[in-house]
């Protein structure tokens, strides 16, 4: 069985791909600079296409798209700019797209391949606290995205999950979040393991909640 894993140079990734590998899986990370991991700049179509032809034909039984970025965290209005836009949804969403795109053969190859993708409760319409526009509005548009795939990708037995990791102690979260990223990858292994067609399009907690939309 072979996972791969966005963005698991650091943070929520790291600790996920520590996870994987510690229950056995064939596990594969990527990063955009760092020579321990495959290059992949998930903004990139022509990164995701090389990725995928690196690879050649192995089987990938689940992906998980994990990278991201938080560019306007702190931000009030009139601090944003076109570039900050663009690139949080470059990041968060079209490089979610691009990934699968690209990695789409090979997850079919895979008996009962499945596709996770790490988003956030700051994209519900549930938790609309203010602030943080692009950011949000990015996460909310992977939501969608999952979902959307999920309903495409079901015929061919392809599970898609979405996922909020909780509040976590990393770079993006801050020192005073609420947990570990140990503690959110946990939880993720556990829902992504369980991650199936009878729950394809769920948009669930690292700690098994079902969240709100």
């Amino acid at each position: 069985m072979t996972t791969l894993i966005t963005g698991a140079n650091r943070g929520i990734g790291a600790a996920l791909f520590d996870a994987f590998t510690a229950s056995g899986e064939n596990t594969i990370g990527t990063a955009r600079q760092d020579d321990t991991y495959l290059p992949l700049d998930v903004t990139q179509r022509a990164s995701c296409a090389a990725l995928a032809a690196t690879l050649d034909k192995t089987p990938i039984d689940t992906l998980i798209c994990n990278a991201g970025a938080y560019f306007d965290k702190g931000l009030t209005m009139s601090d944003y700019t076109p570039e900050i836009w663009a690139d949080s949804f470059a990041a968060n969403v079209t490089g979610v797209f691009f990934t699968i795109e690209a990695l789409l053969p090979l997850i079919r190859s895979a008996k009962a391949g499945k596709i996770a993708i790490i988003s956030s409760q700051m994209g519900s319409n549930t938790k609309a606290t203010g602030g943080a526009y692009a950011y949000r509005a990015s996460k909310a548009a992977a939501l969608n995205l999952g979902r959307n795939l999920a309903t495409d990708l079901a015929a061919e037995g392809i599970a898609v999950g979405i996922y909020h990791p909780g509040w976590v102690q990393t770079a993006m979260g801050g020192a005073n979040a609420a947990i570990t990223p140990q503690q959110s990858a946990a939880g993720l292994f556990e829902r992504i393991t369980a991650l199936s067609m009878a729950n394809t399009g769920c948009f669930e907690t690292y700690d098994g909640q079902a969240h709100p939309l």
